[in-house]
């Protein structure tokens, strides 16, 4: 006889305790459901872990960009590439990189840019209500966001690239020479200069979660931490039934926004969820010596350096090798060697971690946010890709809104699972 878990049949059950989950729990919390968070391993372990907890609001441009694959060809030859692609006859993965190339024009572009600019500054204004009201910190400070260009003529391409964002609202502050080291004085001095978006902000995301966590306990959220989903048990319009390793749960509806490992939870609901674990690396630092103070993006090398209020870490990399989670030596050698093209003296010892996670990425660069065709009870939050912090807060409301039968306030569409038909 299968085990039946004592819960609540009228609660909503979000399957994944990533960032993207702790925001859909947070807002039908807010909309006063009972909520109950499954969670394969402990709430914040995946990919919200490790990350480097930019709320980058200007990113408005897609991974899949007109040119992006012939730069990364360049890069990848130069081996200068962040990108890694493990060959292999994965055929699924063949063809997710052909409906990607495919996507790389600029009639893609213009749609994911609008799409993109809608819920990232939607998810801006939501950030607010929770560091303020809330109470959450987080370490959350706004010092912007600095793109730093060894290549001039790199550097003064994007800033072409901004002139076509300002109907967006999307504006930096460029420095260079001199400037540039005046502004971030952890800079080498032969860098060419830089970009501030000095909107932008950046959080701890391990403080992050641990707080929000801790605020949806107090507001009654319900956590089942290593339990383990393994089918649904049945899905009608009164009710979703799923069974776990912990036994079975019975709710009103279930939201999956378990990232990467998402498109294994919808496997036989007639549902396509295009997507690659793309997995990332960092490594965070015990203290800040020799961190910048404005979180920095290298933009040639593509990796990130972000301050923490009592470290520094270095995150960067895109490796398509499936759904293992192990280091690779030197890509995290990679990590340390473009921080020394960047900073005088980058950050050394002591380590406090070496992480690496897999982020959800969609062939389009956009996430999935949607009811499930013909489930009347069943969501979908995930394929948020390098976006999940910044996309949050707006993902969680959206869900809400879902669930409770209220239009959105943006249009998602651009987000809807549709797409894949």
């Amino acid at each position: 006889m299968e085990k039946i878990a004592p819960n609540n049949p009228d609660e909503i059950i979000v399957i994944g305790g990533g960032v993207i989950g702790l925001a859909c729990a947070h807002y039908l919390s807010v909309d006063g459901k009972p909520v109950r968070v499954i969670e394969r391993e402990t709430v914040g372990s995946g990919a919200s872990h490790g990350n480097c907890g930019l709320i980058f609001i200007s990113h408005l441009l897609p991974l899949c960009a007109p040119g992006v694959i012939r730069h990364e060809l360049i890069r990848i030859f130069r081996r200068g590439s962040p990108l890694y692609v493990k060959p292999s006859p994965n055929l699924f993965r063949l063809a997710w990189l052909l409906r990607f190339a495919a996507k790389c024009n600029p009639q893609h572009l213009e749609h994911a840019v609008r799409a993109r600019a809608s819920i990232l500054q939607y998810s801006d204004a939501l950030y607010q209500e929770l560091f303020e009201p809330e109470g959450i910190d987080g370490e959350h400070e706004r010092k912007g966001v600095l793109l730093v260009f060894r290549s001039g003529s790199d550097m003064e391409r994007y800033g072409q690239t901004l002139a076509g964002l300002e109907r967006f609202g999307i504006e930096a502050k460029a420095f260079r020479g001199a400037a540039l080291t005046d502004l971030e004085p952890s800079l080498r001095g032969d860098l060419y200069g830089g970009w501030h978006h000095s909107h932008d902000s950046h959080l701890r995301p391990d403080a992050f979660i641990r707080e929000w966590k801790n605020l949806l306990v107090r507001n009654g959220v319900q956590f089942e931490e290593n339990c383990i989903f393994q089918r649904f048990v049945s899905s009608r319009p009164e009710s979703v039934t799923l069974q776990t390793d912990r036994g079975v749960f019975t709710a009103d509806a279930c939201v999956i926004a378990a990232g990467a490992w998402s498109p294994q939870l919808i496997r036989g609901l007639a549902v396509r969820l295009p997507m690659q674990p793309g997995k990332g690396y960092s490594i965070t630092f015990a203290n800040s010596l020799g961190c910048p103070k404005i979180p920095c993006i290298f933009e040639e090398r593509s990796v990130v350096a972000t301050p923490f209020r009592n470290g520094c870490r270095l995150g960067g990399t895109m490796e398509f090798s499936g759904h293992g989670t192990h280091l690779v030596k030197k890509r995290l050698e990679n990590l340390r060697k473009a921080a020394g093209e960047y900073l005088r003296d980058p950050p050394a010892e002591p380590v406090a971690e070496q992480w690496a996670g897999l982020r959800p990425i969609m062939f389009d660069d956009l996430p999935v946010i949607d009811r499930v065709p013909d489930r009347p009870n069943l969501y979908v939050a995930t394929g948020h890709g390098m976006m999940g912090v910044s996309l949050a807060p707006a993902t969680g409301r959206i869900i809400a809104d879902l669930v409770a039968g209220r239009d959105p306030q943006i249009d998602i569409s651009p987000f809807g699972l549709q797409r894949f038909r």
